[in-house]
């Protein structure tokens, strides 16, 4: 099954472009995950699996130490 998950990064600090980045990069470095960037969000879309494991490595990358972030995400599935 297809999906579509629309992203924003919301890093709790004054430096928050490196992060943003950061992670935009990782997600970009990952087979079978097509990911579009706008100055809102980024919409990362592909299998349902992969686009989920993904994501679940990814946001808890971010998060590890004491980094301090919120994630405010849509999906939208259902289709091949």
């Amino acid at each position: 099954m297809h999906v579509a998950v629309e992203i924003s990064l919301y890093p709790l600090t004054d430096e928050f472009i490196p992060a943003i980045q950061d992670f935009i990069d990782r997600l970009r470095s990952r087979a079978g995950l097509r990911v579009q960037t706008n100055s809102m969000s980024t919409q990362v879309s592909g299998d349902y699996a992969t686009v989920m494991a993904a994501l679940q490595t990814e946001i808890a990358t971010t998060f590890d130490g004491d980094r301090r972030a919120v994630f405010v995400m849509k999906v939208l599935g259902g289709g091949d």
